[in-house]
């Protein structure tokens, strides 16, 4: 789910928000992964943007944020489960204002929120969109199908599937299987993953974006689907299974 998150946001169209990259808010109740990955602190992040929820104002979202070597924005959360629970608890009870950050910010918010078992309850119900990260195999997809069910009509107009493969069914077989409209297969690519964990040197991934690779053009296309589900640049996004 993080990997999917940062690819989601490296490779963001840049006329989606006029050229603004979203910024990807880790919120994982299981702690976080990505400072130890990139080998950068994790404050401010995660647990700045918690306490700033109690205030009248929160202030900035992107305040809080680092930039990773591959050229992307992030609220890095700790490694502790503990604090991080304690933290998405008090954005939960924020309702997602300070997770909209202030009026100096610009772009869209990408939260990955790790698993979760529900999609109308938590973060997850605050989002105006929501991507749901699964593998192709039949007990993963039958997941999805009971995430879906369980949502009404209009919510499940909000609900992106992102696939990662390989997948040895098409698009639209998965779309009518579980009853989701927008689909996207994100390629196995292990190359591509390792620079975005931080496992691989970075190339040419900073200032002038991604070099074209089928996981970059599956992300982009997964920004669109987004778009198209109708998320605006000030909206929350939520990354799910």
């Amino acid at each position: 789910m993080t990997t999917t998150a940062v690819a989601l946001a490296g490779a963001w169209p840049v006329d989606l928000d006029g050229g603004v990259r979203p910024a990807v808010v880790e919120a994982d109740q299981a702690g976080g992964d990505l400072a130890a990955r990139h080998g950068v602190p994790h404050s401010p992040g995660l647990l700045d943007v918690a306490a700033a929820a109690r205030r009248a104002q929160p202030g900035s979202l992107l305040g809080a944020a680092s930039n990773l070597p591959i050229g992307v924005r992030a609220v890095l959360a700790p490694a502790g489960a503990g604090q991080c629970r304690e933290a998405v608890r008090l954005l939960e009870e924020d309702r997602g204002r300070t997770l909209r950050g202030g009026p100096e910010d610009r772009g869209s918010v990408v939260v990955d929120v790790g698993r979760v078992e529900s999609l109308t309850s938590g973060l997850v119900a605050l989002a105006d969109a929501v991507v749901l990260v699964c593998r192709a195999g039949v007990d993963s997809l039958a997941h999805v199908l009971a995430f879906r069910e369980a949502l009404p009509a209009w919510d499940q107009r909000r609900v992106v599937l992102a696939v990662v493969g390989p997948c040895p069914y098409r698009v639209a077989e998965v779309g009518a299987a579980v009853g989701v409209e927008r689909v996207v297969v994100l390629p196995w690519a292990p190359r591509s993953a390792a620079v975005l964990s931080g496992a691989a040197v970075p190339r040419r991934l900073r200032g002038s974006g991604w070099r074209p690779s089928a996981l970059a053009s599956a992300a982009a296309r997964l920004a669109e689907l987004l778009a198209e589900a109708g998320i605006r640049s000030e909206d929350l996004v939520g990354s799910g299974r």
